[in-house]
């Protein structure tokens, strides 16, 4: 490059002025490389000066330059017709027959005749001028003046030609004008402030509005910047994790344990995932002494219940799913609690669920629960709001409300209700209630022991961090990487 860059520098000292275009046929050299060099010489200071041109011009097209060597569409339409006339459907099927035969028509070339069934394509003159292939030559050899504007306007449309805009630089001498290219220092050293030499020596500039190159390192998504902040605020409040590795899970964990019933909506297909290879869970991997609790309580009541009254099945317990709800979780956490010494606890699980939904803006059939658990001796309702007010107080949420809802493992249950501003609405962020003595006295729990819980999705309060309107923007293939590489730390308190 500074060998191009010296020789447009002597062709200049005794020629100006310069364009660019000339000195790429002069040096023959590519134009792009000539503006290359050229920016190399500006770098240096004012060797040069460089005034912007542009010249507009007609080219020719792929398909034009093919029309100057084999004639226009039309014209291949009009010769392929013998003078006795040929079939329309076999005339289509020559190539650009549809563009063709409508141009053709168009100049009164061809006929056609409709009198004997199928269409018949006749000659209607017998001789014709391909004026479009005469024309494109003439634009070829740089005669595009000769032809009417609105000629050329037509064959833009056809996509015969294109105009081309040529940029150019005419180039004279500067105030600093040289034939050599001084190297430009790029670092004021301790030495050359101490000698002085830098008073000689000419410096590179520096651009203070670069950006600089970006760190090649990894970025956490924003789902884990919310988790990650959610795990802090329950590990601050004295919370323990539950393992949630078990993705896979029988319905007596899921569905049995829970005190919820077999004939429940909630365990048919059309919501729930069921794993057909293994379909069903061996019943030595269910403690037998607990599950005929569960199967009392379920079938003929306890503990104060009448239960359901139903013929509870075995079978129905051993069918393994996708879990779809980590209370699953908090269910074998209690009864392992209920096996040793009770002792007051605190639980917490941050993990994915999986629901039959239809993927919609809101809901996907996988996502992320976030759920609390405290069992106490005699805690109340009064003790989960509590709880719910110091959480979510963590989260910025300070404004929240409590709505009476039902759930077949809670009593009370209360869907829990906060005022986003940035919606300026009510909005509901979880579902929460105290564990039933039908789920708990099964386990072996003590009599006094309460369990208060809640749980929220962890996709919902990202969407409203990061603005999303759409959940599929969040996950999957429509995820923006650009969004995720810029996301600053996670604040959900602003």
């Amino acid at each position: 490059m500074t060998e191009l860059s010296e020789k447009i520098l002597q062709h200049l000292s005794e020629h100006q002025p310069v364009n660019t275009l000339e000195l790429a046929t002069l040096f023959e050299e590519d134009h792009q490389k000539i503006i290359g060099a050229l920016k190399s010489i500006e770098a240096h200071g004012n060797l040069v000066t460089s005034e912007p041109q542009s010249e507009k011009f007609i080219e020719l097209t792929s398909e034009g330059k093919s029309i100057v060597e084999n004639g226009s569409h039309e014209a291949a339409i009009y010769n392929a017709v013998p003078e006795t006339g040929v079939q329309q459907a076999e005339l289509m099927k020559l190539p650009n027959a549809k563009v063709g035969f409508s141009k053709a028509m168009s100049a009164g070339w061809i006929c056609v005749d409709k009198n004997g069934g199928a269409p018949i394509i006749k000659r209607k003159v017998h001789k014709i001028v391909d004026t479009v292939q005469a024309n494109l030559k003439l634009i070829l050899s740089g005669h595009a003046a000769q032809i009417a504007d609105n000629i050329k306007q037509e064959y833009k449309k056809r996509k015969l030609i294109q105009e081309v805009v040529l940029k150019s630089f005419v180039l004279r001498k500067g105030p600093e004008f040289s034939l050599n290219l001084q190297k430009l220092e790029t670092d004021l050293t301790a030495e050359m402030l101490i000698s002085g030499s830098w008073q000689g020596q000419k410096f590179k500039d520096y651009n203070f509005d670069a950006l600089g190159v970006p760190p090649d390192c990894g970025t956490l998504h924003p789902l884990l910047k919310v988790r990650s902040q959610f795990r802090q605020i329950f590990l601050e409040m004295g919370f323990s994790e539950m393992p949630t590795s078990n993705y896979v899970e029988s319905s007596f964990w899921n569905f049995d344990a829970l005190f919820q019933p077999q004939q429940h909506p909630a365990r048919d297909a059309h919501d729930t995932f069921f794993v057909s290879d293994p379909q069903v869970t061996a019943s030595s991997n269910i403690p037998q002494d607990y599950m005929e609790r569960v199967k009392k309580v379920h079938s003929q009541g306890g503990f104060g219940s009448i239960g359901y009254r139903y013929d509870w099945k075995i079978e129905e317990a051993q069918k393994n799913l996708l879990r779809t709800h980590t209370t699953s979780c908090s269910a074998r956490m209690l009864y392992k609690i209920a096996q040793e010494k009770f002792r007051p606890t605190k639980l917490f699980s941050i993990d994915k669920v999986f629901r039959n939904e239809t993927l919609d803006a809101t809901h996907l059939a996988e996502f992320h629960q976030v759920e609390g658990v405290i069992a106490d001796y005699d805690v109340t309702l009064g003790d989960l709001i509590g709880v719910f007010a110091e959480f979510f107080k963590k989260l910025g949420i300070t404004e929240l409300e409590f709505k009476p809802a039902y759930n077949p493992y809670t009593e009370p249950s209360m869907e829990i209700f906060c005022f986003h501003n940035g919606l300026g609405k009510w909005i509901e962020i979880g579902n929460s209630g105290m564990f039933r003595p039908e789920m708990l006295l099964p386990m072996g729990l003590p009599e006094n022991v309460r369990v208060i819980a809640w749980g929220l999705s962890l996709e919902r309060p990202t969407m409203i961090k990061y603005g999303l309107t759409n959940i599929r923007e969040l996950v999957g293939p429509k995820v923006d990487l650009e969004m995720v590489h810029r996301s600053p730390i996670c604040r959900l308190d602003k």
